[in-house]
């Protein structure tokens, strides 16, 4: 258990907590947040490292300090399990399913591209581990001990994602059922939430953010990716024998 930790550093906790659960869950709300996607997060990024700085945590701290950019090999191994999972969903036909989301079947090779390279990594990976295994954690650590503070970190990461999850049910026209749609968001918070708490263990093994940037970036990069090789083979035309 850490010493008392003084008012001002439990205060930057709370806030940053309450911050980050609600964040997501407003501002994504509005199509102007979708349209600046990527400079908007990459500023919000920016926002709370000097945030953290005024506070008092150093980037050693949040994960950002010298040598703290090697994955290790729990990083790698997990980087590359991610990897080989999405090489298995796309190639094995009963799994592809999982892959179909109507919010990215009118993206061509330019646009997966974009997404898999500019809008994820920046928008949303950085923007993610700095603001969650990197502030929010760290500032947790100086007010509460280490396994607590990964579960808030986690808790708030799976509270970060209620409103993508309930527009991605009624974009693919799964929430026309209230009790399905309710407990799909549930599921999907829980699961966001245990990622979040994989994310934040290999933070604290690895001692810096290296290890979840990569788990996270080759997740969803290879989600759109996997996504995007299957339909553009569905569409292929059968060779006339």
């Amino acid at each position: 258990m850490p010493p008392a930790a003084p008012a001002h550093e439990r205060v930057f906790a709370v806030i940053a907590a309450a911050v980050l659960a609600t964040y997501n869950n407003v501002l994504g709300r509005h199509g102007w947040h979708d349209r600046w996607y990527v400079p908007l997060n990459a500023g919000a990024t920016g926002t709370v490292l000097v945030a953290a700085a005024a506070s008092g945590l150093s980037a050693a701290d949040i994960g950002l300090g010298h040598g703290s950019w090697r994955l290790g090999g729990a990083g790698m191994r997990w980087a590359g399990a991610a990897a080989a999972g999405w090489l298995l969903v796309a190639t094995v036909p009963a799994t592809r399913p999982v892959l179909a989301d109507k919010r990215s079947e009118g993206l061509d090779g330019r646009g997966v591209a974009y997404q898999a390279v500019v809008r994820i990594p920046v928008g949303t990976v950085l923007w993610e581990e700095v603001a969650f295994r990197g502030v929010l954690q760290a500032s947790l650590r100086r007010v509460l001990p280490i396994p607590a503070a990964i579960a808030v970190t986690s808790g708030v990461f799976g509270l970060w994602h209620l409103r993508p999850t309930w527009q991605a049910l009624r974009t693919n026209g799964l929430a026309n059922d209230p009790r399905h749609a309710v407990a799909g968001v549930a599921a999907a918070v829980a699961v966001s939430a245990a990622g979040g708490a994989l994310l934040s263990w290999l933070r604290e093994r690895s001692g810096g953010l290296a290890a979840p940037v990569a788990l996270h970036l080759v997740t969803n990069s290879g989600a759109a990716v996997a996504a995007w090789a299957v339909r553009s083979r569905q569409r292929r035309p059968l060779h006339q024998g």
